[in-house]
Parts: C-alpha cells; sequence; structure tokens
C-alpha cells in the first residue's frame, strides 16, 4: 500500500489518493485472482478487456447478463446447423449488448425461397431451455417473452444490407445501441435478414461454448439412442455372420461376436441438387476438392489409415437417395453399410418435421466411432467442431497424430496427398477468429 501511495505521490491521509490507491489495488487481485475474459472483438488480456473503438480504452471487469434487458430476433430459418449458427450468432449479439436473448423461433421445415411457407417451431421443443442457461450462465442467457414487463415500448434496430453495410458499420451500430438512451429500452428488436447472414464478430471459440450449451429435449435425444442401437445391434448381426463364414471355411478369429463393431458414420452428399450447387461452387472457386462421387467417397472411407474391417458404414444421406440401391453396393469386403431405410429406423424418422429428423441424424453421427464428412457442409463442419472439441475435454494435444487418434474425423473431398487416396483428417481449428470456414466451407482443414 505504501508502494502505491508513493507511486501516486500523494499522501495516505489524501482522500483522492486513498481512492486511486484503492482502485489500483481492485485492479491488482483481479490479475491475480480471476481467469481470462475474452471481448467481443477478441482482445484478450489477463483479466480486463480493452475494446477498439474511437473512445478512451473501456475497463470490463465484470460480465453479468442482465435478466431486465431483452434482445428480440427474426425467426431462425434454413437447414439444422444453419439455424445453430444464427442461433449462437444471436446469442452473441445479445451477449455483446449485454442483454438477454428472448427465445426465438427455430423452423421446422426446409423452404428456401417460400419464407412463408416455413413452419415455425419453439425453441424448447428441439433443445432444452433451462439445460442451456444452466450451462452458458454467466456466458449468455435465453428468457421468455412472459419476462418482459412492457412488450408494446420496444425498439427497433435495423440490420443493414449489401455492400456499403461494413462489418465496421455493423459494429458500431452494435456499440452505439449498448449504451445510452438507446440502451435504456427494456426491448430492442432487430428486424431485417435471417441472422445467419449478420456480419460476424466472435472467434470459433465462443460459437462453441454456445454450441456445447445446446442439448437436445430427451423426446429427440431417446430417438437417437434408439437409431444408435440399432445400429450397434446390426453390427453384432453381421459380425456373428462373418464369424459363422470363417468358422464354415476353418479360420475362425475367435472373437466374441456380442461385442459390437466399431462404426463409421458418412455424411454422403452426392444429391443431385448438391453436385450442382457444388460444382459452381468449384467454378467459381478455382478449386476440385468440393463435389465427391459416390466411388471417389466409397474408396476413399476403405483407404483410411488403421481402417480394420469387419465395420458397420452408417450413411447419413438425403431422403431422396433411400431407393437407391446403389449407394449400398461395392463397398467391399468386411464393410457393411446401411442407410435408415435398410437399417429399419426410417419410420422413426417419418414421425418428424426435417428439422428433428436432422438433429437426430446430427446425433448419430455425432456419437460415431469415426465420421467422414465434407468440409463444405456446414451439417459436416459443426459435427467435427464438437467432436474436436469432445476431444480437446478429455486433454488429447494429438489431434491429428497417428491412427490411435479418438474419436477422428475425415473429409472425404480433400485427399491426405498419400499414395492410398484416403480422405483428408480433419479437426476444427479452434483459434481461427471468425466461423467463416464452418459455415461457409473450406478445404483447408486443420490436419
Amino acid at each position: 500500500m505504501e508502494v502505491l501511495v508513493k507511486f501516486f505521490g500523494g499522501t495516505a491521509n489524501s482522500v483522492t489518493c486513498k481512492c486511486m490507491v484503492l482502485f489500483a489495488t481492485v485492479l491488482i487481485l483481479r490479475l491475480l485472482l480471476f481467469p481470462s475474459f475474452t471481448s467481443f472483438d477478441g482482445i484478450e488480456w489477463t483479466n480486463i478487456v480493452y475494446i477498439r473503438n474511437n473512445h478512451p480504452p473501456l475497463l470490463v471487469s465484470e460480465f453479468e447478463i442482465r435478466e431486465n434487458k431483452f434482445l428480440e430476433v427474426p425467426q431462425i430459418v434454413w437447414g439444422l446447423n444453419n439455424q445453430k449458427i444464427a442461433f449462437a450468432r444471436a446469442c452473441l449479439t445479445a451477449r455483446m449488448l449485454n442483454r438477454t436473448l428472448l427465445m426465438p423461433s427455430l423452423s421446422a421445415s426446409l423452404f428456401y425461397k417460400e419464407i412463408d411457407l416455413l413452419k415455425p417451431i419453439s425453441f424448447d421443443k428441439v433443445f432444452q431451455f433451462d439445460k442451456f442457461n444452466t450451462i452458458c450462465i454467466g456466458f449468455v442467457r435465453l428468457g421468455r417473452y412472459s419476462d418482459v414487463l412492457n412488450v408494446t415500448k420496444v425498439l427497433e434496430m435495423k440490420k443493414g444490407s449489401g455492400r456499403k453495410w461494413t462489418l465496421e458499420r455493423d459494429l458500431s451500430q452494435l456499440k452505439e445501441h449498448s449504451r445510452g438512451s438507446l440502451d435504456d429500452h427494456e426491448v430492442i428488436r432487430i428486424v431485417g435478414k435471417n441472422p445467419f447472414l449478420w456480419h460476424d464478430h466472435w472467434p470459433v471459440k465462443d460459437y462453441a461454448k454456445v454450441f456445447e450449451c445446446l442439448h437436445l429435449v430427451d423426446e429427440i435425444s431417446e430417438e437417437a439412442d434408439r437409431v444408435v442401437s440399432r445400429i450397434r445391434e446390426a453390427g453384432r448381426e453381421a459380425k456373428g455372420l462373418i464369424e459363422s463364414m470363417k468358422l464354415e471355411n476353418g479360420n475362425a478369429s475367435g472373437s466374441s461376436s456380442f461385442q459390437p463393431l466399431p462404426y463409421v458414420a458418412v455424411h454422403m452428399r452426392i444429391e443431385i441438387d448438391w453436385m450442382i450447387h457444388c460444382k459452381k461452387l468449384e467454378q467459381r472457386l478455382n478449386t476440385n476438392q468440393i463435389c465427391s462421387s459416390r466411388e471417389e467417397i466409397m474408396e476413399r472411407v476403405r483407404n483410411i489409415a488403421g481402417f480394420k474391417a469387419p465395420v458397420v458404414v452408417y450413411l447419413a444421406v438425403a431422403d431422396k437417395l433411400l431407393n437407391d440401391s446403389s449407394i449400398l453396393e461395392q463397398w467391399g469386403e468386411g464393410i457393411v453399410p446401411f442407410e435408415k431405410k435398410k437399417l429399419g429406423v426410417d419410420g422413426i424418422y417419418k414421425k418428424y418435421p426435417y428439422l428433428i429428423q436432422s438433429a437426430i441424424d446430427y446425433e448419430v453421427c455425432l456419437r460415431a466411432d469415426i465420421f467422414v464428412g465434407n468440409s463444405f457442409s456446414t451439417f459436416s463442419s459443426l459435427i467435427v467442431l464438437e467432436r474436436t472439441q469432445k476431444v480437446m475435454k478429455i486433454g488429447a494435444t494429438n489431434l491429428c497424430g497417428g491412427n490411435d487418434v479418438i474419436w477422428p474425423s475425415y473429409a472425404y473431398n480433400i485427399p491426405s496427398g498419400e499414395e492410398s487416396n484416403s480422405p483428408m483428417k480433419w479437426n476444427t481449428n479452434m483459434s481461427d477468429s471468425t466461423l467463416q470456414a464452418i459455415s461457409y466451407g473450406t478445404n483447408h482443414i486443420s490436419c
């Protein structure tokens, strides 16, 4: 304390000096006792955050989400994982404004052009509301419309669009609404485009924190359990059949048929509309590493290093491919391919709208022993992000190591460069400053 008094050139009896000493002491204690905190534009100091703007440096020493100030966003649309990204971006926008996000509506159906046909579904019909707030406490927060005291006095904030609406202008608008008279409103309602299309101001690790808080409601999670159980059961049946054939030929391995086979989940994108889209994208980006034929996918899956037959391959494919028997043919000896129809679980999926079907398939792929997908698919990319995060949580450091990596993932659209023509090993770069690569695809993957 005496050193600090001398530093400030005052005396211990000066009221001003005492206040300055107390302030400095608090800052020092924060440096020593509290963990790091990351700002919304990614500048991280040990415990204080410097926020870039044209004003003097702002020190943020505490962060508590206000429960009496709210942010409302438009209905979240498009595919499951586009919706998850849009939801996370809405959460992080609310965090930047230090507001509770009013629980948004998701979209149960999938209509890209006919917005009026998008069937809304409440967030808590898909994900657990209370569990989200429990896990994400102190980071982001969801609220219900019943929490709002005055629903008539709402400030509308219109998101700009077009090339003139730059990243900097968007950030400036958000900062403007985070202070002064604009911030006094109980509810700020953002109007305009889908949150997926908003400018991205946050690093991958912030999105990952939000995704980690998303847990399917029990009904949907239990349906995924049933599908995974059926895959494991099919694996045991296939293994028993293979062992019986070996026994007849005098080549019994002695392994128990009760032990489940590992299963590989392949997110196979070969439907016609996807192939048209990816061919155009390859031309625009001047690359040949986006589209993959059925034969190319099968060959690369077979050539995965350390891949040992027998193994079950679950094909996560569009419903329009379920009547195409060719996707189950020519996989090679010891590889037992299934899709939901052959597994006999298509009835589970048919009970639900598109969004829930996709959520079940996502969970099935997430739990696979090995996952193989396309690095330009948002579905595949988010699965790899979660699998990467899962491996990091258990303390693994060599994510791109040899054949003993836990829960490995691969991108079948990118060859490994080896003579075997195997797929590239794939992990998410958790240090990326934005979600650009995951949202729109990349052939520059972490491994």
